[in-house]
């Protein structure tokens, strides 16, 4: 304590106790604002984890929607004698095996002589040679044949949703008599509309159907060129 204190300086002792009062309220002013500090950066981070969490659930949702909508469509082998709209059927004979080219009577061919090596299923950017797809009907693939000068873009990624993992091709094709035709072994079908709701019953009724002359064979074959 200084004279000055010692002494009982009531202007002296006022002085000191505002000094100490003054250094309180700073103090406590700073514990104040370190705990606004404190306090607002807890609410960042409970907003922070609340906006990352929605963003998960968002992302979880989108992955299941995903899985939904663009997982590879299932159809049960075999026929069930379904009589589908504007279905052509021909008849016939199974394993003819010929080397070059064959003039088929459907345009595209649904069925006949074919080369001793058959193509291997799945989608193709670009047309594939006529004999090896033949010998990839007779072992029960269902084929999606498209003019790439009417059906692009979103409509061709619709096309080809209804596709199932095997036993099914997807091919560009020059000269169609309509946008699209699909063809099994024996039958085939013109269609206009990519959601045609008869492209997804043809598979149901003749994706490795009873009138395939090798059902169930091989599809994994020799790769065309385009092959995605």
């Amino acid at each position: 304590m200084t004279p000055e204190n010692r002494s009982g300086n009531p202007a002296r002792r006022a002085e000191a106790e505002q000094t100490v009062k003054q250094q309180r309220e700073a103090k406590r002013q700073e514990k104040l604002a370190e705990y606004q500090r404190q306090l607002a950066k807890r609410q960042r981070t409970k907003l922070l984890w609340w906006v990352l969490g929605g963003v998960a659930v968002l992302l979880v949702a989108a992955v299941v929607v995903a899985s939904i909508v663009f997982a590879p469509k299932t159809y049960t082998a075999g026929s069930a004698g379904v009589e589908i709209e504007g279905v052509q059927s021909f008849e016939f004979a199974g394993g003819e095996h010929v080397d070059g080219t064959v003039d088929y009577e459907q345009n595209p061919p649904a069925g006949g002589p074919h080369n001793n090596a058959w193509l291997s299923c799945g989608v193709y950017t670009e047309q594939q040679t006529n004999e090896n797809l033949v010998h990839s009907l007779e072992h029960g693939a269902v084929w999606i044949a498209y003019d790439p000068k009417v059906i692009s873009g979103g409509e061709l990624d619709t096309l080809r949703s209804h596709a199932p993992r095997t036993y099914s091709i997807v091919s560009p094709y020059e000269g169609l008599p309509s946008p699209i035709v699909v063809t099994a072994w024996g039958h085939q079908l013109q269609l206009e509309d990519v959601n045609d709701p008869r492209i997804e019953q043809f598979y149901e009724e003749y994706w490795q159907g009873d009138s395939t002359p090798e059902r169930g064979a091989s599809c994994v074959g020799i790769e065309g060129p385009g092959k995605i």
